[in-house]
């Protein structure tokens, strides 16, 4: 993909989506890490029906704190990994108060520091929580960066790197939630739909997929 087609896609998905954020519901910086922590290797919506039973009572590092590890496991036991998740929850909740009064901090550096924060979770709350012009890359971006021929790369950190330098600085900011949006109800992995898709004249995928 050349740099006039790559131009012409970011431009498509602005006009469909001009203001794109995400699916998560959070009413803070912290609401939203813990939201992103736990949505790793579950749907948001998934995430979106635990939080919002506990975040109107539980939605500051004390009050999580308070709740505790067994009391947030209550919550969100219908989300996988759910133990593990709650250990890393309120492990995160300490690190917070302890280092950074009750802040979530505004680096990628600090935030992965923090258990169960990776780059892609660090990214999300930074581009997401702070407006930096991060990109994460999830496996639904990591799948239409190479299928599209946008940002093709053999690993995550390949594609993103790729899409920070091929994403004109305009589109940046808004670029993760654009792509992962696309990439989770049009370029879906098993079978995308190519003929409904807005972008399938820009997109070097060959085995463009036909109506049933």
């Amino acid at each position: 993909m050349n740099t006039a087609k790559r131009i012409a896609l970011y431009e498509r998905l602005q006009a469909a989506n001009p203001a794109p954020t995400t699916e998560l519901a959070y009413a803070s910086p912290f609401q939203l890490l813990i939201a992103v922590i736990l949505s790793a290797q579950a749907t948001d919506r998934a995430v979106n029906l635990a939080t919002q039973r506990f975040f109107p009572l539980y939605g500051t590092p004390e009050a999580l704190l308070a709740l505790g590890e067994e009391g947030l496991a209550e919550y969100i036991r219908t989300i996988g990994l759910y133990r593990t998740k709650a250990r890393n929850v309120i492990a995160t909740c300490e690190i917070l108060l302890r280092e950074h009064d009750g802040h979530v901090p505004q680096t990628r550096e600090a935030l992965e520091t923090l258990p169960g924060v990776g780059r892609k979770t660090a990214n999300v709350v930074l581009n997401t929580a702070f407006g930096h012009p991060t990109i994460a890359v999830d496996t639904h971006i990591f799948r239409v960066a190479n299928r599209t021929g946008l940002a093709p790369g053999k690993t995550v950190l390949d594609v993103e790197k790729k899409l920070e330098k091929v994403t004109p600085a305009r589109f940046r900011k808004d670029a993760h939630h654009w792509l992962i949006l696309h990439g989770r109800y049009v370029c879906v992995a098993r079978k995308p739909k190519c003929p409904e898709c807005g972008l399938a004249d820009l997109c070097d995928y060959t085995p463009k997929t036909t109506p049933r």
